[in-house]
């Protein structure tokens, strides 16, 4: 992550971080990649030139849901393991695939859920061959396999990534929050999981949060929630919300238009 500065707040869950409001000129957003590593790079590249003309410290975060679906899961953990773009610092979140494959490798049965949402795809990126496996009925030998795949650097990662980021009033999270709800009184499902509620109501704080998890064609900017999910592994298309002054312009690559 470099020197972001943080304050980091860890309980019985995932750590939730918050950073300074002055300390960035520029805050990068980026909808959910579940594997797809060429348009990560591209809107990496995108998010450089953008940057290039911004005085000051900039800082990409990351709305979670790295695996999954997309073909090359494995590949987008190395990436983001490895050092952020020159200049920048970089902030993972946690989404709730990437909690739920993490779930999956330690052996947790909460994590069998992602064996009926993508998880061939990131089974294969680690060269694990699913199709004489089948995924249900056979967890344990499928596990164990995947386990042994899977570098103990991304399953570090993993465990490490944070579930919330607050800075100033603009909040970002995977899912969104629970309407209406203190900030610490938020729980891990809460941010990783929260669909309807959140979507109809709004964050019900004098809060701006910034998500990924709910697929948009476009993405979603509004005064107090902005959606970055533009369904890249099917679309193509990945976005990223930039953040300059409290004003949000949306950057993307891939995908129509």
């Amino acid at each position: 992550m470099g020197d972001v500065g943080l304050a980091v707040a860890q309980g019985a869950g995932a750590p939730r971080l918050a950073v300074d409001p002055l300390r960035y000129a520029a805050i990068y957003a980026v909808g959910d990649v579940h594997g797809c590593l060429e348009p990560l790079v591209d809107l990496e590249e995108r998010i450089r030139e953008d940057a290039a003309s911004i005085e000051g410290r900039k800082l990409i975060v990351m709305l979670g849901d790295y695996v999954d679906r997309g073909s090359k899961s494995a590949a987008v953990l190395y990436h983001l393991t490895a050092a952020p773009p020159a200049g920048f610092d970089r902030i993972c979140l946690r989404g709730n695939h990437d909690d739920a494959f993490l779930a999956f490798v330690e052996g947790d049965p909460a994590g069998n859920w992602v064996l009926d949402h993508g998880a061939k795809e990131t089974f294969r990126s680690y060269g694990v061959e699913v199709d004489d496996h089948p995924l249900r009925g056979a967890c344990r030998p499928l596990r164990e396999m995947v386990r042994t795949a899977v570098p103990q650097s991304h399953v570090d990662f993993l465990r490490s990534l944070p579930v919330l980021l607050t800075v100033g009033n603009d909040v970002f999270a995977h899912a969104g929050i629970r309407p209406g709800r203190p900030l610490s009184e938020q729980t891990d499902e809460d941010l990783m999981w929260i669909r309807r509620s959140f979507l109809d109501l709004g964050p019900g704080l004098p809060l701006r949060v910034f998500h990924g998890h709910t697929p948009v064609k476009e993405p979603d900017v509004g005064p107090d929630r902005v959606g970055l999910d533009t369904h890249c592994y099917r679309t193509g298309r990945l976005a990223a919300a930039r953040v300059v002054d409290g004003d949000v312009t949306i950057l993307s690559v891939g995908g129509p238009g």
